[in-house]
């Protein structure tokens, strides 16, 4: 996962950064383009932080993971800063604390599954902080410090819009992202901020390794896929930086389904296919 709770509630930030306080403590002296990639120590996250810095962006990478982002920051040559999407406070001081932002790519994300009738609230709401109200902090405070003509990206799921038995916190909350990106496309729009979502289907990343325990679902997402392959988290990074670029420079507003035509079927039982190995048949 890229990204997960830690206890704290997102919480009103005691002064608000506006776009032309104080010089950030990570400015740009090279020229380059800055790119901040959120929930980058890992998975589609991690590859997003490789993808923007093969293209010459100056990359901040931003986790709640500070151990596993520091050990990255030196291999791959990027800025690391501590941010906790479900923290307000932490997500405001992030953004004022990187200059002449340029890009912006939400990877944060984490599911906690369950039927409906079992759900603890608890597993829930750590799903819906992390998805969608991170995502609205990122949103938030990425549109008030991205440069005119920016843009932001939002990581959401085929389950923005394909449900999925036993995951009803994480479909839930990847479809509030994918309106969320709409409202702020309009919204952002004067500015030329362009703002979109990408939506992965099965992407080989440490968020779907248990995928590959349960007898028969990983055969049942592939039978689906028109593909017939699972993705690379390269794949979804690839994508992040085209909408990035000046080529999508009249995109705005969209979800891309990225994900080898699984939307085009159904989504696997996965529910009872963890039923069925709880069952042993």
């Amino acid at each position: 996962m890229s990204d997960q709770n830690n206890g704290n509630h997102a919480r009103q930030p005691s002064a608000p950064a506006d776009r032309d306080q104080d010089a950030p403590a990570h400015g740009d002296a090279t020229g380059s383009p800055t790119a901040l990639v959120v929930g980058g120590a890992s998975g589609i996250g991690l590859a997003t932080v490789r993808a923007f810095a093969a293209e010459g962006y100056r990359v901040v990478l931003a986790d709640v993971n500070t151990e596993a982002a520091e050990r990255l920051a030196a291999e791959l040559g990027v800025t690391v800063l501590r941010m906790d999407v479900t923290d307000e406070d932490s997500v405001a001081a992030g953004f004022a604390a990187v200059a002449d932002l340029r890009a912006v790519v939400n990877c944060a994300g984490l599911s906690m599954p369950g039927p409906v009738t079992d759900l603890e609230l608890s597993a829930w709401r750590t799903t819906i902080d992390v998805c969608l109200t991170g995502s609205f902090l990122v949103v938030k405070y990425a549109g008030r410090h991205v440069v005119d003509g920016g843009s932001v990206t939002c990581i959401a799921s085929l389950n923005a819009h394909q449900p999925g038995t036993g995951m009803a916190s994480y479909c839930s909350a990847k479809a509030g992202v994918v309106m969320l990106v709409e409202v702020a496309a309009l919204e952002l729009a004067q500015r030329g901020i362009r703002v979109n979502a990408i939506n992965p289907g099965l992407v080989d990343t440490p968020l779907v390794a248990g995928v590959a325990l349960v007898p028969g679902l990983r055969e049942e997402y592939l039978e689906n896929t028109p593909l017939g392959r699972s993705g690379s988290p390269e794949e979804i990074a690839d994508m992040a930086v085209f909408l990035a670029s000046d080529k999508a420079r009249w995109m705005t507003g969209s979800a891309i389904d990225l994900n080898g035509g699984a939307h085009l079927r159904r989504y696997p039982d996965v529910l009872g296919r963890v039923r069925a190995m709880a069952d042993g048949t």
